[in-house]
């Protein structure tokens, strides 16, 4: 089981101001997690997403975060492969040179980004794009391994020439997909790739996506598979607030992921911006307008924020089963619940708009102090 931090450097407060705080508390949250025994630290990347997520460069920040480091691993979750925003001779320059000046630290993502919003920001219709996409990512691992690569696709074109530097680790780093739906599950699976998943379903939709993923890896063609190191490794996303005061773990967690999830529905399921103001102080005991649902990609997710009545919690009976918001008690069982659905990774996030540094800061501590030597 491996324990990771995702970040999506996603605020409040849009302004520079805002975002030059934002990379100094998640540069301070990486540093303490190399510390405390995380096994890896991954970036999303997005673009043009106010409030949702700000790090549209993560190849930079992921660099910035190597330099000061010297354990940890450094993931892509994920590199979006539209050519006109990552080029694949690019993306396959980055990624090598990252890989070399970590000593072969990097774990490499891919996938295309969820929202119109970002596709048109290139020039692109985001229902056109998985050819594309498919294209590129087979691509690139040619480039890690090969001294030359010509290709002349329906998509991309390069003519013969070598690319360089070669990557770190032989013959490439572990490469994984985005999974946002069913389909990109199985496809993940059958090309050989590790999966990255959303768990705002809790451990009974992790257990579904679980199963598909396995069966097709299974049952997978060597022909199909996508680069040249075979992984089977499912990592599922564990929104995640972690105190000694359960209630106060709760609210924060609570207010934190509604904002995380308004913010998703407003550029993916065209709902209204997020504005905290407008909330309740007590969002534990109302409750009456915390179930929302949008469309990302192309799977239908809802988010259901009320209290939890009767959901498996050692120490409070008002916990929803589908988040590690408590003690570190509750946590650990979270986990326990998220590794028997069959998760191989836990990518706990604590990067929610509305939460406060000290309190990740604190959740850190409690993972890395408790929850980590747990299961180990």
């Amino acid at each position: 089981m491996r324990f990771s931090l995702i970040f999506e450097a996603q605020i409040v407060d849009a302004s520079p101001r805002g975002e030059r705080q934002v990379f100094d508390e998640l540069v301070e949250q990486a540093l303490l997690a190399e510390q405390l025994g995380f096994d890896v630290v991954w970036s999303v990347e997005h673009t043009s997403l106010t409030h949702y997520a700000h790090m549209s460069a993560p190849e930079t920040f992921l660099a910035y975060i190597a330099g000061k480091t010297s354990r940890i691993g450094i993931g892509h979750g994920v590199v979006c492969l539209m050519p006109a925003m990552n080029h694949p001779i690019k993306v396959a320059e980055r990624v090598a040179t990252l890989d070399i000046l970590s000593k072969g630290r990097v774990h490499f993502g891919v996938g295309k980004g969820g929202s119109q919003q970002e596709a048109g920001a290139y020039g692109y219709d985001l229902k056109e794009l998985q050819p594309i996409i498919d294209e590129a990512m087979y691509l690139i691992p040619k480039m890690f391994v090969n001294d030359e690569v010509e290709h002349n696709g329906p998509h991309i074109t390069v003519p013969l020439r070598p690319i360089h530097p070669k990557p770190y680790q032989d013959p490439h780093p572990p490469m994984y997909m985005a999974c946002t739906n069913l389909d990109t599950l199985a496809r993940a699976g059958q090309r050989g790739l590790g999966a990255l998943v959303l768990g705002f379903g809790g451990p009974e939709e992790v257990a579904k996506k679980n199963k598909i993923y396995r069966d097709a890896w299974a049952t997978r063609d060597v022909a199909d598979q996508v680069g040249y190191r075979p992984i089977q490794h499912l990592a599922a996303l564990c929104p995640t607030i972690v105190l000694d005061d359960v209630e106060q773990a709760r609210r924060i967690g609570i207010r934190g992921q509604r904002y995380f999830y308004e913010s998703l529905n407003y550029w993916y399921g065209g709902g209204p911006r997020p504005d905290p103001e407008t909330w309740s102080e007590d969002l534990i005991e109302e409750g009456t307008d915390t179930i929302i649902t949008t469309k990302l990609a192309s799977e239908t997710i809802t988010m259901d924020l009320r209290p939890d009545e009767g959901g498996r919690r050692p120490s409070s009976g008002i916990l929803s089963a589908k988040n590690a918001y408590g003690t570190v008690a509750d946590c650990i069982d979270y986990v326990e619940q998220l590794a028997a659905a069959g998760a191989d990774e836990i990518l706990f996030m604590t990067n929610m708009g509305t939460v406060p540094q000290w309190a990740q800061l604190e959740t850190l501590r409690k993972i890395g102090t408790h929850v980590i030597p747990h299961f180990r």
